[in-house]
């Protein structure tokens, strides 16, 4: 108490007044706005006490009082107890409350409301994409006798799923608990629910059974022979499980079935399901056999959600647990139905499996950026200063192109075809880009942290010595690469004035010179690189993905031409190699195609769009100072070189941050240590600097 007056004392003062009158202020507003929500919310409850209203209408109006009024609004929780307070208080009330949810439910069609809702369509991916897309044009008209439409109809806006989120959930089992109390369960007439449900299951049933034979998912099978029978049986099953339900129902108690030997062949086709994803992220993946896993797991969790809330009474389930269980279904089912028309969420069902394959395929490649040892390290040079070499000639090549001064589409085409064959030779070649590297290395960076326990020092300890080997890596390509292309250009440009023409200007040089500049579009349009260094990243592990599900190997390996060309053995060994860099040469190919055509795009929309790269960038300084004959004040070459180093920090930041985002979402990484890594890698720096610039030495023998 004395505390409590100290605060209040110290707030009095007059150095606080201004701020203990801006409280009081916020306070008076806010205190209207409750009172206004809470006396809406009880005026709803009281017009439940007419037996003659419309239910749906009843509970629409219920729905809007519970809603958030605006965005800042978090009073619902507060709201919705206030709800189960006077249900809870008033018997009255809560009977009438009762008697018409009871009778909106019984009155309405539920089977598509167990089978569909929450559950991914039949139709396919882009069926269903096009669907989202064209609700949002055209949007569905709901029929109000089916229970999933009444669902889109009641929480009619597209964002009440993040309220219906917040809600505790002891709270939503306190709000069937008001619907179905204890005293009274066995009096309520359930049969017509029950009767809906068992046809659900047998639906769902003979959908898994269909999906289990389904040729990609059975191609996928690790074991064809023994998981097609599980498939099959679970039809079989369901059936005996239904009638020997309803002959119970009819009243020969002794035929009632708790679903056990059901349950079990629920398990064995769910355990096959997740040993076909779990391959998947071996042998590859696509977008129907993600689809096909995902209906085909949602279908199977379903059915075994509604088996036990058929047979609790006969598992001899407490009340409680049992609506617990039920109050569990029916929110997940809600927000399910709610976010039905969400593309985002579409998509987010779908692309675990895809994503976590692509960007497994990127940390593969990403390990073989890491220089462990002295060895790596000068390998590593070696290949950037070959790449270095030929960044300097595509540089000039794509600056005599823009000397033609083609029809836009033909420049566009011009400097993609030299970017993107370029970059191909240089990856053929085994040669480093720099700035290819962040987009793969932060994959396997993302890969430690999924594993990483900060408790544990000896974890932390192995990240820090990764991020100073990708450190020492980095920096080596980026020297590797500036440090070569630079000169090759100032001897270009020389071997072309020893020869009696010029390989750049003076204007194009000035030009050139410009577009280094720190305060002029060059950061952004590095940011945009960068942007194309993430998506070229990801281009490559689809393909690495497609060529390995697809199995393109083996298929080029039996071309008919191919073998009478080259051989049956020469033909393999061509599959082979093609497969193993598919991902390669289209991501590097289409990362070029990327570069050369966004001066296009944005001179047809009318936007400042183009690209900085630093390894072009620093072969354009070179140009740019032969051009003027090396006459340039040293203001404007510091100016270019700290242009050039702006753009590599872009070029490397912007696509190792959106690539680690990537790959943290797709294994679904919430990582929140991010105060003991820092520290970690801050005491690393501390203690051996040099091993985030140089590899260790190997102790002597």
């Amino acid at each position: 108490m004395t505390r409590y007056h100290g605060i209040l004392a110290t707030l009095r003062s007059p150095r606080h007044l201004p701020l203990l009158k801006s409280l009081t202020q916020l306070l008076r507003r806010l205190r209207p706005r409750a009172a206004a929500s809470d006396q809406r919310l009880l005026d709803t409850l009281a017009a439940f006490r007419n037996e003659q209203a419309d239910a749906l209408s009843l509970l629409r109006r219920l729905i809007a009082a519970l809603r958030p009024a605006h965005a800042g609004d978090e009073g619902t929780p507060a709201r919705y107890a206030l709800l189960l307070e006077c249900l809870e208080q008033d018997a009255t009330l809560a009977a009438a409350f009762r008697h018409h949810v009871l009778t909106f439910i019984g009155s309405r069609r539920l089977l598509t409301f167990f089978t569909d809702s929450g559950i991914l369509p039949g139709t396919g991916f882009f069926s269903e994409w096009w669907r989202i897309l064209g609700n949002r044009l055209l949007p569905e008209a709901p029929d109000e006798r089916r229970m999933r439409d009444c669902l889109q109809l009641i929480f009619e806006r597209r964002d009440d799923w993040r309220w219906l989120e917040a809600i505790p959930a002891p709270l939503a089992q306190r709000f069937w608990t008001v619907l179905a109390p204890a005293e009274d369960f066995r009096d309520l007439d359930r049969r017509g629910v029950q009767e809906q449900m068992l046809d659900a299951i047998l639906l769902l049933a003979h959908r898994v059974s269909g999906l289990g034979v389904e040729d990609e998912l059975m191609r996928a099978s690790p074991n064809l022979d023994d998981d097609a029978p599980r498939f099959i049986a679970l039809s079989a099953e369901a059936l005996e499980f239904v009638s020997a339900f309803r002959a119970g129902l009819d009243g020969d108690a002794e035929r009632f079935d708790n679903g056990d030997q059901l349950q079990v062949i629920v398990d064995q086709c769910q355990d096959t399901l997740k040993r076909i994803r779990k391959r998947a992220l071996t042998i590859g993946t696509s977008l129907h056999l993600s689809y096909l896993l995902t209906r085909g797991e949602q279908s199977l969790q379903r059915l075994a959600e509604l088996v036990a809330i058929l047979t609790a009474g006969l598992r001899q389930v407490p009340h409680e647990a049992a609506i617990s269980q039920w109050a569990a279904f029916a929110r997940a089912v809600f927000l399910a139905e709610n976010r039905r028309h969400s593309l985002r969420h579409y998509l987010g069902q779908l692309s675990g499996v895809l994503a976590v394959r692509v960007t497994e395929n990127a940390a593969r490649s990403g390990e073989h950026y890491i220089c462990d040892t002295p060895a790596d390290y000068r390998k590593m040079w070696r290949s950037a200063a070959g790449a270095g070499a030929l960044i300097g000639v595509m540089a000039l090549l794509k600056i005599k192109a823009a000397t033609l001064h083609a029809p836009p589409f033909v420049e566009a085409f011009l400097f993609s075809m030299i970017y993107g064959l370029g970059f191909v030779l240089i990856y053929l070649l085994g040669l480093t880009v720099a700035t290819k590297q962040p987009a793969m290395t932060a994959q396997t960076l993302a890969g430690l942290l999924g594993e990483l326990k900060p408790n544990r020092s000896a974890e932390l300890e192995r990240v820090a010595d990764v991020a100073a080997a990708v450190s020492r890596s980095q920096l080596a390509a980026i020297f590797g690469n500036v440090v070569v292309a630079f000169p090759v250009a100032l001897l270009v440009g020389l071997a072309f004035t020893l020869l009696g023409g010029e390989a750049v200007g003076p204007d194009k040089a000035l030009h050139l010179l410009g577009d280094l500049d720190p305060l002029s579009w060059a950061i952004p349009h590095a940011a945009i690189a960068g942007f194309y260094l993430f998506l070229s990243g990801l281009i490559s592990g689809y393909f690495d993905n497609r060529a390995a599900y697809a199995d393109i190997g083996r298929r080029i390996g039996h071309l008919r031409w191919l073998r009478a060309l080259a051989g049956r053995a020469r033909a393999e060994r061509i599959g082979c190699y093609i497969e193993d860099r598919l991902g390669g040469i289209m991501g590097n190919f289409l990362f070029g195609c990327m570069l050369g055509s966004t001066g296009m795009l944005g001179a047809m929309l009318g936007l400042p769009l183009d690209i900085r790269h630093i390894a072009f960038s620093s072969a354009n300084l070179g140009y740019a100072l032969g051009g003027l004959d090396y006459a340039i004040a040293w203001q404007a070459l510091l100016l270019g070189v700290l242009g050039v180093a702006l753009i590599g920090l872009t070029n490397l930041g912007v696509s190792f941050a959106l690539a680690l985002r990537t790959a943290m979402r797709a294994r679904r990484i919430e990582f929140a240590h991010w105060g003991p890594l820092l520290g970690a890698i801050g005491r690393r720096l501390r203690s051996q600097p040099g091993s985030f610039l140089r590899p260790p030495r190997p102790p002597a023998a």
